[in-house]
């Protein structure tokens, strides 16, 4: 399955979601988590941890990212783009997330995975973001990307969220070569 497809298998409802933007990372991750140990695929293995944010034993090692640039207020959020950005070992952002992929010892395949919020229309597009990103991870960083994945949402009815955005890269091992699952 190639990382479309585990977004689409991942597909949150717009509530369960919402709610997640309001509580955070951790409990998107849970949200994700109890959504594919549905799926008969991963036979209810999908587990929360803190490296990687969710692993799929034999399949799918996952980090996940929040970027949304405003509040739930509608005020223009601060700091919101270095969840991605932060070009640092150890540190919060995609980035960061992407080194801990790459360095992941297990046999399953990896995924850097970011949930955007926007209004509709953008007043900040996340795609300039995502360009950055791939940009930073690829030419900076040296990280083994593949092309971006995304799948977008138009039918939230949060005020300011009203588009979400999943964005998703496979990040390949060291030799630039994706990962077998196991056997």
């Amino acid at each position: 399955m190639h990382a479309s497809g585990l977004i689409a298998q991942a597909r949150l409802s717009s509530n369960s979601a919402r709610e997640s933007v309001r509580t955070g990372n951790r409990s998107l991750v849970r949200l994700i988590r109890d959504r594919l140990n549905l799926k008969k695929v991963y036979g209810g293995n999908v587990q929360t941890k803190r490296t990687p944010d969710l692993l799929a034993p034999g399949l799918w090692a996952m980090e996940f990212r929040i970027a949304r640039s405003f509040g739930d207020n509608d005020a223009e959020a601060e700091n919101w783009s270095v969840n991605l950005l932060h070009p640092y070992p150890g540190n919060v952002s995609v980035i960061g997330d992407g080194i801990k992929l790459v360095a992941h010892e297990g046999c399953e395949r990896r995924a850097a995975i970011v949930i955007g919020f926007e209004h509709v229309p953008a007043r900040i597009s996340l795609t300039p973001l995502f360009d950055a990103f791939e940009a930073v991870a690829r030419g900076v960083m040296r990280l083994p990307i593949t092309s971006r994945v995304e799948e977008d949402r138009d039918d939230w009815v949060h005020p300011v969220h009203q588009r979400q955005r999943v964005a998703a890269w496979e990040v390949l091992n060291p030799e630039g070569r994706r990962t077998p699952n196991c056997s």
